[in-house]
């Protein structure tokens, strides 16, 4: 006997209220659920068990639109393919294709969104957003992310190579990463363009044959004594923040951003937590007698939680605040960041330190990864010692400079 086909009417469809199947013919089936929810269902077999693929709700689609989609699975069938298989296809293919156009900004912008909360502040979004905003995002930002080739990168990275190498060279680094990402995620296939070994180190010189190494202005150690002198005799946090940056040897973000709540004065010990430090590890730094001094001259004019604090309520000092100063000294030629250098030349040439003591006060990342696995302390004790020593050798003022006064 033929199989029955257009058993039900569209009225038929409309008035069936009661949860079931109903079968319209071959394969066709109209579907209501225990809510009362219509929809269409094509039933078939492969390899002997059965299969029900969803055509679409009835208020969507319609019993003409149903037939007709029962139409192209049983096709489907007759070519020997699952037909719920060759709906995926196209769906996925559909996908891989609307992830392609993708452009490299909006997978920027997402790269940014995922990994911004590992970020240790805002300022390292805003420089990404910044150096891509400038240079790569009028190139090709508005083009798709798999577009993105070796010629696009290099009419970025070229005109500035030479000129801004520090820029360039960053740039680079964020263009590959932001590939690396859109690569991971489907958006785009092949080898990375941004990619600097053994690709662009061979259409760029490298940097340290076109960048010349600038380091911060440092003062001189022999000169510290007199230029304590002549800090010392300067009223203000500014002064202070300076001071107490020198006498402990440490970053100028690490200071305008101490708190009350990290520093043990009992115990003369300064305790900077992972989240403000560089390494992104918990820092203590020992507090010589003359950095406690420092402190205990904060605490008389002390306003909230922050050891320096700015001129608008509950806010530290700016981070300019230290290099304002200095140029009011008259002392354009040095930074903040330059007195690590003048504490690290005097660990070498003035004393008997070993080098991991200098460079553990200075907190720096351990490069050779066996000694880093190996060191397990940070030898407070002995860096203790080394901030007294340098504190003292500060404090030492010229012969020159006693006759003057």
């Amino acid at each position: 006997m033929a199989r029955q086909e257009k058993r039900l009417s569209a009225v038929e469809v409309a008035k069936k209220t009661a949860p079931g199947m109903y079968p319209d013919g071959l394969g066709l089936y109209l579907r209501i659920g225990p809510k009362g929810a219509k929809s269409w269902v094509y039933r078939y077999r492969v390899d002997g068990k059965r299969r029900d693929m969803g055509l679409g709700p009835v208020h969507t689609v319609s019993l003409a639109d149903a037939r007709a989609r029962a139409a192209e699975c049983r096709k489907h069938r007759i070519d020997g393919a699952d037909p719920k298989m060759e709906r995926d296809k196209v769906k996925l293919a559909a996908k891989i294709e609307a992830a392609r156009a993708m452009t490299f900004r909006q997978c920027a912008e997402a790269y940014v969104d995922a990994h911004k909360a590992g970020w240790r502040n805002t300022k390292h979004a805003a420089q990404w957003t910044s150096t891509l905003d400038t240079y790569a995002y009028p190139v090709f930002g508005g083009l798709p992310v798999a577009a993105v080739d070796t010629g696009l990168v290099m009419k970025v990275l070229e005109p500035i190579w030479a000129k801004k190498t520090e820029t360039a060279s960053r740039l680079r680094g964020r263009i590959e990463a932001v590939l690396d990402w859109a690569t991971a995620r489907v958006y785009r296939t092949g080898e990375n363009p941004a990619r600097w070994r053994g690709h662009l180190d061979k259409l760029l010189p490298a940097r340290s044959k076109v960048q010349r190494v600038e380091h911060h202005p440092a003062l001189p150690y022999d000169q510290m004594g007199a230029f304590m002198v002549l800090l010392r005799a300067q009223d203000g946090t500014s002064a202070r923040a300076l001071e107490f940056a020198i006498l402990t040897a440490a970053r100028t973000g690490e200071v305008i951003g101490a708190r009350w709540s990290e520093i043990d004065l009992a115990k003369k010990v300064w305790t900077v937590p992972a989240e403000r430090m560089k390494a992104g590890r918990e820092h203590r730094v020992p507090l010589s007698e003359a950095a406690v001094a420092v402190l205990e001259t904060m605490q008389t004019i002390k306003e909230g939680d922050y050891v320096f604090p700015g001129g608008r309520a509950l806010k530290p000092l700016s981070n300019m605040a230290m290099l304002k100063l200095l140029g009011r000294m008259e002392r354009d030629d040095l930074t903040a960041h330059g007195f690590r250098s003048t504490f690290r030349d005097w660990c070498a040439e003035r004393t008997a330190y070993p080098a991991e003591v200098a460079e553990m006060a200075l907190a720096h990342v351990v490069s050779d990864k066996v000694e880093a696995a190996y060191r397990r302390g940070d030898l407070f004790e002995k860096r203790a010692r080394l901030m007294a020593d340098w504190a003292e050798f500060c404090a030492i003022v010229p012969a020159e400079r006693l006759t003057e006064n």
